[in-house]
């Protein structure tokens, strides 16, 4: 072979190390316990740079993976490098909070995401604390069903979070999404998601919240929500009457403690009488722990009464009744009804005088009735020697009349003229 061919190839067929040139000193070979000494050298070289390897990748992965804080009525959100390609491996999170009574309105302006089946690759999910509200992955081009388009995303709350998520690779150029928030009010009067929350009467909404307010002869209770009723001077002096809860048949209104009371003369008995229609919320297991009539009657109280179920008729034997009844701060039942009537004892019958009559007159006489007594004409009134036109008398507690029946006697007038007229005659 010729010379400057074996100059051209012998350097082709030795490593790197024999063409290294060599300077001040001659190269040697390196003993066996020179080698393990390089070893151990190049392991701690190795171990420095550990930590400072993993730091780094904490601080790449931080970048790529991090949270962002929103708190203004409006924003936007934009992936990572727009209009750029967005890069792989990157994870960001927007959580966007905005006062309470409003809610917060996403919509997309740009969507160009890479597509897969589920979104299992790159995606923007749209949450709140405990509800998946979208998931949006793919080209407004090509993947229609998976991609925003003019949808627009509404929180139920004040909070909601968007996460972006691209995964180690892209085959394609993508340049993600151009996204806008902003806080929208919330009518409460129209929505009443939370019943517990709405108002009993009249609502009012405003911006970034609501008021109650109730129909006239209501008060609004403390919770700010709830039209009760003050009734707690109910008197009730007639000898017959009728009862019933406020706004009756009507739901009677909440959170509201009524009190009835019949107040009659001594010597009078009230009994009561509750009419067919009688509904209060009540409890399958426990007795009357909502809603509930109670009536005292001298040292006893009777009830609690609730249900659909009226009670029998109650004969109170007293003059004076005290009718309590409560309601909580919830249900919709109709109420009660009843009707009372105050008797006494009864009174003899009375037979008219000779010459006399009684009115009114009645089969039976009780308690405080009164009669009038009064002559035929020509006759008068006589009682205790005293001549009058009419003499009243009345039905008294202890079951007697005030007096005795008087009696009726001609007057002096028609008795002259009596004589005179028999005179005539002879």
């Amino acid at each position: 072979m010729p010379a400057n061919s074996r100059d051209t190839q012998g350097p082709q067929n030795k490593d790197k190390a024999s063409l290294t040139p060599h300077r001040g000193r001659a190269h040697r070979q390196l003993r066996p316990g020179d080698q393990s000494q390089a070893a151990r050298s190049t392991q701690g070289r190795k171990m420095r740079w550990l930590p400072l390897y993993h730091a780094l990748c904490f601080s790449l992965l931080k970048a790529l993976a991090h949270t962002v804080e929103l708190n203004n009525m409006f924003g936007q959100i934009q992936s990572p490098g727009y209009p750029d390609s967005y890069p792989s491996d990157s994870k960001v999170t927007w959580n966007i909070t905005v006062p309470e009574g409003f809610r917060i309105k996403l919509y997309f302006m740009h969507f160009n995401l890479e597509s897969s089946y589920l979104c299992e690759y790159d995606y923007v999910k749209v949450e709140t604390e405990d509800q998946l509200l979208a998931l949006f992955c793919g080209s407004e081009n090509t993947d229609t069903e998976h991609t925003p388009g003019q949808e627009v995303v509404l929180s139920p709350g004040s909070f909601m979070s968007v996460t972006f998520q691209s995964d180690f690779s892209d085959e394609e150029r993508f340049t993600g999404f151009d996204a806008h928030y902003m806080a929208v009010d919330v009518d409460e009067c129209t929505e009443r998601e939370d019943e517990e929350l709405s108002c009993d009467h009249y609502c009012h909404n405003y911006i970034g919240g609501y008021y109650c307010s109730c129909r006239f002869g209501y008060i609004l209770h403390t919770d700010n929500r709830t039209c009760r009723v003050e009734c707690s001077d109910n008197l009730f002096t007639q000898r017959t009457g009728m009862i019933t809860s406020p706004d009756f048949p009507n739901p009677y209104p909440k959170s509201s403690e009524c009190f009835y009371v019949i107040r009659l003369e001594e010597g009078f008995m009230i009994s009561l009488q509750f009419e067919d229609i009688f509904d209060i919320e009540d409890h399958p297991e426990v007795p009357c722990p909502y809603d509930y009539i109670k009536i005292k009657v001298g040292p006893k109280v009777l009830g609690p009464f609730c249900g659909e179920k009226a009670p029998e008729p109650i004969d109170t034997q007293t003059h004076n009744v005290l009718i309590l009844f409560r309601s909580d701060n919830s249900g919709e039942n109709r109420g009660w009804k009843l009707s009372y009537r105050a008797t006494g004892k009864e009174c003899p019958v009375l037979q008219p005088p000779v010459h006399g009559k009684i009115e009114p007159l009645q089969a039976k006489y009780f308690f405080k009735d009164q009669v009038l007594i009064s002559c035929d004409t020509g006759y008068k009134v006589l009682k205790d020697n005293v001549e009058m036109d009419t003499f009243q008398m009345e039905c008294l507690k202890d079951g007697t009349w005030s007096h005795r029946i008087p009696t009726c006697k001609k007057t002096e007038m028609d008795v002259e003229s009596e004589l005179e007229s028999e005179q005539v005659a002879e």
